[in-house]
């Protein structure tokens, strides 16, 4: 990681566009090297390396935001139609800055439904629901738009602070059973330290321009909600049949049972040699639990 630190001093610049839970926790990080990065938030705050970008309302970032911006990392997610903010509205200022790498966030949601047979990047995308066949436009869109574009496709994400811990905390849980359902995952740091990996590493590697990233095992959402109960030393409830508690769940929670996939890590892991913080949910769970 030293390396990392020393790339990072070499005047890179980075503007993370779309602060939420992820951006966040990579800005975080990369700060810790020493660097300051710059994030975008859709109001004013206090925070000095924050800027507005609020594409609903068509406030862009100023020009001096700009100045000497190397990296871009975007987390933002389609717009109501399908369109993606950033390059709905920047597309022009980005394509005439000196760029050397461009991520984007996407979804493994691109995918659809394997019925639990795994998928890596050589398989074409079949979105199921909406929102993916967004998502699907979207990184068509970074394609398109000649910039250094690099997508990162991702399950569903955990850390501290939002995982399993807090919805049994918040009593928000609800404890589903469905025969041979599996999700996949990944830890927020992860997310963070294979971009990173893949950056401190970009002259020695292939470049792929799509990659997944996600941890070793898919795995059963119930076996995640036992292990978080363990953890806490309370008795799990009696889990609900996916039939019985369909009717009380809103659309887009029962969206989610209605996919069935794994996700495959190899390109990431194996062909390209990040090796994972956390492997599976039980130590990133443990991560989470230590830091709750």
């Amino acid at each position: 990681m030293n390396n990392f630190a020393s790339y990072l001093r070499n005047k890179k610049k980075f503007l993370i566009l779309g602060c939420g839970f992820t951006g966040s926790f990579f800005a975080k990080t990369i700060k810790k090297f020493g660097y300051t990065a710059l994030t975008s938030s859709r109001s004013e705050n206090k925070d000095p390396n924050s800027f507005v970008f609020n594409s609903e309302k068509g406030i862009v970032p100023n020009e001096k935001i700009f100045d000497g911006v190397t990296h871009i990392l975007s987390c933002i997610p389609p717009d109501k139609n399908g369109n993606d903010p950033v390059l709905e509205s920047l597309k022009n200022k980005l394509q005439s800055l000196s760029l050397e790498w461009v991520g984007y966030l996407s979804t493994t949601g691109v995918y659809g439904n394997t019925k639990g047979d795994w998928v890596s990047e050589i398989d074409k995308p079949n979105p199921f629901q909406k929102r993916s066949h967004k998502r699907l436009h979207c990184e068509k869109e970074w394609i398109k738009s000649d910039l250094p574009v690099q997508i990162f496709r991702l399950p569903g994400i955990y850390g501290p602070g939002r995982s399993t811990f807090e919805a049994i905390r918040n009593q928000k849980i609800r404890i589903i059973s469905k025969k041979d359902q599996v999700f996949s995952r990944i830890h927020v740091a992860d997310i963070t330290n294979a971009i990173i990996y893949l950056l401190q590493n970009k002259d020695s590697l292939k470049f792929h321009q799509i990659i997944n990233i996600a941890d070793d095992e898919p795995c059963a959402q119930i076996e995640v909600i036992q292990y978080c109960y363990d953890l806490l030393g309370l008795k799990m409830p009696k889990p609900i049949l996916f039939e019985d508690a369909k009717k009380d769940l809103s659309p887009i929670a029962q969206s989610f049972w209605m996919e069935n996939r794994r996700v495959s890590n190899n390109l990431l892991c194996e062909t390209l040699g990040y090796k994972l913080i956390y492997k599976n949910y039980k130590t990133g769970l443990k991560n989470c639990f230590l830091n709750s």
